[in-house]
């Protein structure tokens, strides 16, 4: 527990950081995330900072279906969280200058939620699902001839009496968004016109998201502190702005409000992330992975029942990223040490011999 001594220096500002528990390094939104991240996200691509690829390609096939009047290819955005696929959604919408109706795929339940969601869109507008990988059977089939057709056969009474009415749909977009491209049916995803992959920020691109965050949010922040916060948030923009917000709540108690980088460092140090950008569940799998598991292979179930943590969120939250960078490698045989983990933690790497990766 932090002592009331320990308001006196800044320490106390740490602890508190520490004890709240909140996942800094999960790229999932916080619901403290969502008010913030709408007064944040740019509304045009003129605004929007990374991603330059996909962003000139959008621009490119939205220029043309404006031209022609009609609706923009059905879009399939995937990526890791917290890297602006919601965001991209929302702007191709203005860009086409038509309305978004936005819904998730655990939403719909049945295919008169479908049903009901589809005959409501008016010409041209952006029908956006955000997790379309967790769409249940049943409605991914009935959305297959809204995609193609732009019609929807609904079954109406039951038994003997049971018939089917097809309904005409006006033109749209479906935009899916998915942090898992292999749940996709083929299917489905072999429906989508455009498919995007949205990757990791490079820290040059964080450096002016968070330049960006800081004047909206009317927080000072120089340029070695926002370099210092872009390096550590795994290039991720949502993370980018999460720890903005909590150095700010650092700088205003304890650095007249200023984030420098000499502030940045204290504050995130107190949040127990490092240099790297790994926290100190990140260190707890790079250790548990050498130490117990003699660098692997290890399957991704052991590894989390030996860190205390949900398999899913190993692999969605803290797997990529240590991928990513080095630390570690999915193979056919499970999850192994790279020399870079042994090297970050003071380990002498054993070579094993007859291991074949994918």
């Amino acid at each position: 527990m932090c002592s009331l001594h320990d308001f006196k220096n800044a320490q106390f500002i740490l602890c508190i950081l520490i004890m709240s528990d909140l996942p800094l390094i999960d790229p999932t939104p916080l619901e403290e995330d969502i008010a913030v991240e709408k007064s944040l996200r740019p509304s045009h691509f003129d605004e929007f900072i990374g991603q330059k690829e996909n962003v000139e390609s959008l621009k490119l096939y939205i220029e043309a279906a404006n031209k022609r009047g009609d609706a923009l290819d059905h879009v399939l955005l995937f990526g890791p969280p917290g890297l602006g696929k919601t965001t991209l959604a929302n702007i191709i919408s203005r860009e086409l200058e038509v309305n978004i109706k936005p819904t998730s795929g655990p939403v719909i339940e049945r295919a008169g939620d479908l049903a009901g969601m589809l005959t409501n869109l008016q010409k041209r507008d952006v029908f956006f699902i955000d997790e379309i990988h967790r769409l249940n059977s049943v409605v991914e089939e009935y959305l297959y001839s809204a995609m193609e057709d732009y019609t929807i056969d609904i079954m109406i009474d039951k038994g003997p009496n049971a018939r089917s009415v097809q309904l005409n749909i006006e033109q749209f977009t479906l935009t899916g968004a998915t942090t898992r491209l292999g749940n996709l049916t083929s299917p489905l995803r072999d429906r989508f016109g455009v498919v995007l992959r949205v990757d990791y920020y490079e820290p040059e691109e964080l450096f002016h998201i968070i330049n960006r965050s800081a004047e909206i949010l009317d927080v000072e922040i120089d340029d070695e502190g926002a370099m210092e916060i872009a390096k550590r948030s795994r290039g991720t923009p949502r993370i980018a702005n999460r720890i903005l917000r909590r150095t700010r709540d650092f700088a205003e108690v304890k650095a007249d409000g200023i984030i420098s980088k000499s502030v940045a460092n204290l504050s995130l140090s107190g949040m127990g992330i490092d240099e790297t950008g790994l926290d100190d569940m990140d260190r707890r799998i790079l250790e548990v992975l050498i130490e117990n598991f003699n660098g692997g292979p290890v399957g991704v179930s052991s590894l989390a029942v030996a860190v205390s943590e949900d398999v899913t969120t190993v692999e969605d939250v803290y797997e990529p990223y240590l991928i990513k960078e080095g630390f570690i490698q999915r193979t056919s045989r499970g999850r192994i040490a790279q020399e870079k983990a042994f090297k970050l933690l003071g380990h002498e790497q054993k070579h094993q011999k007859g291991l074949f990766n994918d």
